[in-house]
């Protein structure tokens, strides 16, 4: 297994050491990196915090693993050991390189704080997938107590204190994510509540609707909000969703140009057997539309109605609205047009608005 070079001289900083091998400002130990506490109260920003802490252990023990390396060479029982632990590291296998390093101490006793050190680094390497800090920090703690003279013991104090800095914002993180899965339920409840209330307002409304009398003496139909409503001495009775003519920018202008009109109009007629459900015919054109057709020298069209899903299709219901299908009408469902056609009586006005 490697064993860095540096750690042949005397004991010196970890900010020494990557001072040495180019890493001086990454380490500098007023970094918010290894030093902020700051809480973070979304997702993103605690991804990016629990990074930061990830990353900065591993800048230290980049800054050890990569700085060289030689083989434990004290016998050769203990240099296949390292062989075989080191082999299992480069393959990514760090639960057996572990074991080969347990070995290792089991049989050669005097080489313990070097093992120690290096399994340390093990337990809290990034790309371990079972790092486990806690059995990381009790390698560095023990190697600092139970070796003083070590020369790894002043390195092992500088990783105990960035993992314990890991542990402390790894535990904040935690508990900020808890308060925000929390605060997230309690949003998702709120808003099934609120859903409930809102069916519950839909229901009683489509009741009161239901037993009105009185009809409708406007039609308001706003093309951009794809929105008709009808209303009673101004008061909002129902709105609808509804689809219009397949290019419906603008006013209609010609016969054949798939545009629902713009203007002021009133229902002059109705049919109960329209092919498409039931239809109530709008007055289109009026005197403006008829000028506007006669000044560019076309006919204005006409027969533009509201009116329900074509006969046979009714099953497709309020889905239609997720494209502007007529040929310049408003659609609306079947049982939409149902209530439509019994609140809306002939001369209604029909305001039809961009």
């Amino acid at each position: 297994m490697w064993t860095c070079h540096i750690l042949t001289f005397p004991p010196f900083s970890m900010v020494r050491i990557a001072a040495k091998y180019g890493r001086g400002p990454v380490l500098r130990l007023s970094s918010p990196i290894l030093t902020s506490t700051k809480t973070y109260t979304d997702k993103r920003q605690m991804a990016i915090g629990k990074y930061h802490c990830l990353f900065a252990v591993w800048i230290v023990i980049a800054s050890i693993l990569t700085c060289g390396c030689s083989h434990i060479d004290e016998g050769p029982s203990a240099r296949t050991l390292s062989r075989e632990a080191n082999d299992y590291f480069n393959r990514g296998k760090y639960e057996a390189s572990l074991s080969k390093y347990k070995q290792i101490v089991e049989k050669h006793p005097a080489l313990a704080d070097r093992v120690l050190f290096e399994m340390g680094i093990i337990y809290a390497h990034p790309r371990n997938g079972q790092k486990d800090y806690q059995k990381s920090l009790e390698c560095f703690q023990k190697l600092v107590r139970d070796y003083p003279n070590s020369k790894y013991r002043r390195d092992s104090q500088m990783m105990i204190f960035q993992i314990q800095n890991v542990i402390i914002k790894d535990e904040i993180i935690a508990t900020q994510q808890t308060q925000i899965d929390i605060s997230r339920q309690e949003a998702k409840n709120q808003k099934n509540e609120i859903a409930t209330l809102q069916n519950q307002i839909e229901r009683l409304e489509q009741k009161v609707f239901t037993l009105r009398t009185e009809p409708a003496d406007k039609v308001l139909i706003e093309k951009k909000e794809r929105r008709l409503t009808l209303l009673s001495k101004g008061e909002v009775i129902k709105t609808y969703k509804i689809a219009l003519g397949g290019n419906p920018v603008g006013p209609k202008e010609r016969q054949g140009d798939n545009k629902t009109p713009e203007g002021t109009y009133i229902i002059d007629s109705r049919n109960s057997n329209s092919d498409y459900h039931l239809s109530l015919h709008i007055s289109y054109p009026n005197e403006k539309d008829k000028m506007r057709a006669k000044k560019i020298g076309v006919s204005p069209g006409g027969n533009i109605m509201i009116h329900g899903i074509k006969n046979g299709l009714s099953w497709v219901d309020d889905s239609h609205t997720e494209v502007d299908w007529t040929k310049g009408c408003i659609a609306v469902t079947n049982q939409e047009m149902e209530e439509i056609y019994r609140f809306v009586p002939n001369g209604t006005i029909v305001e039809i608005r961009p």
